[in-house]
């Protein structure tokens, strides 16, 4: 079979389990451009149980979710409501995801954690990869889908039969999750840095949504492995690390053919974490570096790429929902809100007031006009200039700092550059938007010397909060092999630095300073890792990458 048909035939398996149980799996995130692949795969949606309810990301709140019926209320004594479209359960099928805003994937997510009975479907159209549905949405799904490039060839008749699944769903709940399948899925997906505990929980449901399609009364190795190769592959942030080899056994094993006490599997069923972690590792694209997305950041959803911190206002920007407020001659207000919640109370103040006219308004019923608006982002590049760093990776640290600054020059961030090595730390570039500037700052840029690690954080600490006080919003992404040995007094005392570094990065995390911590040692550092854990960053080991990885990794954490 091609790599297309292996993706078709893993997208009907998906789809399949999905109908199985849509209450439980959530939903599918499907990618893909209008093609027969994407035109193949709506078509088998009617074998999802739900009826279907198709809507747009501009949707209004009151059309999904229910609210007054405005005109109606208005025309009579009563209050009139509508039920929205999530009224009872249904499958959802959301065109255009990629377009949905973060207030609309919330109160989605929501929607789905209140275990109403609905299943979604994201039909994602993005082109780039900055254009894609909100995270917060799309970590609820049980499967991310990639239609893109399969062909009208790799098509092949799905094996979905209807009354095969309503079979599977009457015994779905009859197939129980046995200690050893949960444990199993959670550590695979740790060993693939997936720190969400409902992945492991999708694919639990997903483990026994294919047993129960195969008849079985109890989950098989082979029903965790197409779980864990459906689910966890577009959620990996990291490839897996090769297990050490532990000593032989001193105790002679125990007989194969006597079950431990309290366990009632068939050994013969049992399946090695490492087959899984294999299954999985052959599912990931082989350019998963450049898309890593580190836990705790996302990817923008936008195609404007830098924009800072959000701040709210009442004269322009993006809209947000009106809020209740009083007139003070510099708020706008919105008419509509405050007709939709004057409406309801219209009856009761009309037999108290029987010889008023038109509408009676109160000042409660007031809303007001708000709006969005976004500061420009200053990236702090501290880059390790320290004899350690220029051993190792110190000329793709420079090739990565200036492939970013391209793409920040054309996103119209500004960008600052501070340097540290021998005994303290420079700001070789104050905050600049000029691209000539900066990169003839970093081609000069010496290696050598002692790594300040500490002085590095602090500079790039007062850097930060000196751009916040001008109205930028500043990020850190530091580049370095984690090596520290100079105390911030300039005393080579490795303790000592240590100790420094870890009191400036959780001071850079108390004053709410998003940062990035790459780690370009030859082999992962436990030390860099534990300074990132306290300043509240991502971590990310590239150990062999080169400067356009470097870069695309960076890029891809900070973009958002």
């Amino acid at each position: 079979m091609s790599e297309g048909s292996d993706r078709w035939d893993a997208a009907c398996q998906a789809l399949r389990l999905l109908a199985i149980d849509p209450a439980g799996l959530k939903g599918i995130s499907l990618r893909g451009r209008s093609g027969p692949a994407r035109q193949a795969f709506v078509d088998h949606l009617p074998i999802l149980p739900l009826p279907r309810r198709k809507f747009h990301p501009t949707i209004p709140d009151e059309q999904l979710f229910g609210g007054i019926d405005l005109a109606a209320t208005l025309a009579s004594d009563k209050v009139f409501l509508n039920q929205g479209l999530t009224g009872n359960p249904a499958t959802l099928i959301l065109t255009m995801a990629e377009r949905a805003g973060a207030d609309l994937g919330a109160k989605l997510a929501q929607l789905l954690d209140s275990d109403a009975g609905h299943c979604l479907i994201l039909l994602d159209e993005g082109a780039e990869d900055a254009e894609h549905p909100p995270p917060a949405l799309t970590e609820r799904l049980a499967f991310h889908l990639d239609l893109d490039g399969i062909g009208a060839s790799d098509l092949a008749a799905a094996d979905i039969v209807a009354t095969d699944l309503e079979q599977a769903r009457k015994r779905l709940p009859l197939v129980p999750a046995g200690t050893e399948d949960i444990t199993s899925l959670v550590t695979i997906a740790a060993r693939f840095g997936i720190d969400s505990l409902r992945a492991p929980w999708l694919a639990l449901r997903a483990a026994r949504a294919n047993a129960a399609y195969h008849g079985r009364d109890r989950i098989a190795p082979e029903d965790l492995a197409l779980a864990a190769r459906l689910v966890y592959p577009s959620r990996a942030t990291m490839l897996p690390a090769e297990e050490e080899q532990a000593p032989p056994a001193q105790d002679p094993p125990a007989p194969q053919d006597q079950p431990a006490d309290g366990d009632t599997r068939d050994p013969g069923m049992d399946i090695p974490d490492e087959m899984l972690i294999d299954a999985v590792r052959a599912l990931l694209p082989a350019h998963l570096l450049d898309q890593l997305v580190p836990a705790g950041t996302t990817r923008g959803a936008g195609t404007s790429g830098g924009a800072g911190a959000r701040h709210k206002g009442n004269r322009r920007g993006r809209p947000l929902p009106p809020r209740p407020g009083r007139l003070d001659g510099t708020s706008r207000i919105d008419l509509v809100a405050t007709l939709r919640a004057a409406a309801p109370w219209q009856p009761m103040r009309r037999k108290a007031m029987p010889t008023a006219t038109g509408l009676l308004i109160r000042p409660s019923d007031i809303r007001l006009k708000r709006y969005e608006d976004t500061s420009d982002r200053l990236l702090i590049f501290v880059v390790d200039a320290s004899g350690s760093a220029a051993m190792s990776r110190l000329g793709e640290a420079k090739g990565a700092v200036e492939l970013l600054l391209g793409e920040a020059y054309a996103r119209r961030d500004h960008v600052a550059l501070i340097a540290f090595r021998g005994t303290s730390a420079e700001v070789l570039l104050p905050p600049t938007r000029s691209l000539v500037q900066t990169k003839r700052r970093l081609a000069a840029l010496p290696g050598g010397g002692g790594t300040p690690l500490a002085s590095g954080l602090k500079a790039a600490g007062e850097l930060a909060m000196q751009a916040r006080g001008r109205g930028l919003t500043p990020t850190l992404a530091m580049l370095t092999d984690g090596r520290a040995n100079i105390a911030l007094d300039g005393q080579a005392d490795r303790t000592q630095a240590g100790a420094d570094a870890v009191a400036l990065a959780q001071m850079i995390r108390a004053q709410g300073i998003p940062a990035l911590v790459l780690d370009m040692s030859n082999r992962p550092q436990d030390a860099l890792r534990d300074l990132a854990s306290h300043m509240g960053a991502p971590y990310i080991p590239l150990p062999r990458a080169d400067a356009k990885r470097l870069s695309t990794a960076i890029s891809t954490a900070l973009d958002g």
